[in-house]
């Protein structure tokens, strides 16, 4: 066993364990009795740990230590905290839990290189486009809480969008690669600008467009902030050319006015973060509630099992943070966040230290859809932004989001596994001198 994998297996057993302590005394606050079923629930999740630590230990053995025990014990705490709100959907979740790692595995076993994925690029990016769509048609597309973003086949509900984040991140690295030289060298002046060949734009244009469908016909501000975001970002990556962090701020501030003037939900949205308190008992009542929660917390939360949570409207899904924050406290509620920061941190290592463009532009995309979730929800609750009902990573109810994380999770981790562990070399050389 190398020391990854052994560092691996510890952090797990510490997450299991955790994961089993806080599924306890959420029982205890909320019944005054330790669950009948604690035994099996131990059992259950020490098994599914143990599943995720043998695939990496067998299929991607030079693998980071620390991701997988990490994102486990963000799934165990999301899952006590759902279970604590609806046992139902509790139940759901253990289902979707149980698929995700199975997909996990899977991901693991089947993608061996990323770049034999790179080289379908295209075809990445037209599944990305066609996931982004699907929520449209009209018998399959389904309209919940306003947004037209699930797919209902077969009796289940499908979010095809937490796939297709994935799929633009894979077209988004192989492309940038193959152009980023050409991207880097301006040859057409716009202003004081010097851009690149309009024609090299136009496949990353068409993706960056499929976001705008998302916010206009979709109406998810959420998921079109998170697509455009992942294109600045790896378009700057490549090319490390200020000038696209400048047009990219420039056609947010854009794109926001436009969406501000145009749908009456996104000013309903802004007035809500502005100031909840006008419509209490309407609009603002999710915020004021979820507000309410945080406050009672205090420093060490009011203890697991213990706090209203079931006055928050949605609470298991968008505001699964507002949960942890009033019955874990401030400690609580910044020990997650110290779990994202570390997950991010740890994608970014990932990527410098990989020897391969393509790998490394891929660990970059990755870790920023991870990051800017995070950020878009937990800042929406604070009230640091306005809400955009995107989920929590690994933590909210969503089999879509749980299951398109893990495979995340498994590309992140295939990636570590064939980065030099000194981190000599990255192959992404940013063009000398195209900063203008």
């Amino acid at each position: 066993m190398t020391r990854q994998r052994a560092v691996e297996l510890s952090l797990l057993l510490v997450a299991g364990v955790i994961t089993c302590i806080a599924y306890a005394l959420a029982s205890l606050g909320e019944r005054a009795s330790v669950p009948a079923d604690i035994g099996p629930f131990l059992v259950v999740v020490l098994a599914l740990l143990a599943t995720g630590h043998i695939a990496i230990r067998r299929l991607a053995p030079n693998a980071d230590g620390t991701l997988f025990p990490i994102a486990a014990l963000l799934n165990g705490i999301g899952y006590v905290f759902i279970a604590r709100l609806d046992e139902d959907l509790a139940a759901l979740q253990a289902t979707w839990t149980l698929v995700g790692v199975a997909a996990f595995v899977a991901t693991l076993a089947v993608v061996r290189d990323i770049r034999d994925l790179a080289r379908y690029r295209y075809l990445m990016a037209l599944a990305g486009i066609v996931l982004l769509l699907l929520p449209l048609l009209p018998v399959i597309g389904r309209e919940i809480n306003g947004a037209r973003l699930w797919l209902r086949i077969a009796g289940f509900t499908i979010q095809p969008g937490e796939f297709a984040k994935i799929a633009l991140a894979l077209f988004f690295a192989g492309y940038l690669v193959e152009k980023r030289e050409l991207l880097a060298l301006g040859s057409w002046r716009v202003g004081p600008l010097v851009l690149p060949d309009p024609k090299h734009f136009g496949p990353l244009l068409g993706a960056w467009a499929a976001s705008l469908v998302v916010m206009v016909f979709e109406r998810d501000l959420g998921s079109s902030l998170l697509f455009f975001t992942l294109f600045v970002v790896m378009l700057w990556v490549s090319t490390a050319r200020t000038a696209y962090l400048v047009v990219g701020g420039a056609m947010f501030a854009a794109g926001a006015v436009f969406a501000y003037n145009a749908f009456a939900h996104v000013q309903q949205r802004v007035s809500i973060w502005l100031d909840p308190w006008q419509d209490v008992n309407g609009d603002g009542f999710q915020l004021v509630q979820s507000t309410f929660a945080l406050a009672s917390g205090g420093l060490t939360g009011s203890g697991p099992g213990v706090g209203s949570p079931e006055r928050i409207p949605a609470a298991e899904t968008d505001f699964i943070f507002s949960v942890v924050g009033e019955e874990l406290g401030m400690m609580g509620a910044s020990a997650i966040l110290a779990a994202y920061l570390l997950m991010v941190g740890i994608g970014l290592r990932i990527a410098i230290r990989s020897h391969d463009g393509t790998e490394t532009l891929l660990a970059t995309g990755l870790t920023t859809i991870i990051g800017v979730q995070a950020f878009l929800i937990i800042g929406g609750i604070l009230r640091v932004l306005p809400l955009t009902g995107i989920t929590l990573p690994f933590m909210s109810y969503g089999g879509s989001s749980l299951i398109a994380n893990y495979v995340l999770l498994a590309l992140l981790l295939r990636i570590s596994a064939r980065a030099t562990p000194t981190g000599e070399t990255t192959t992404v050389q940013p063009v000398v001198g195209s900063t203008a």
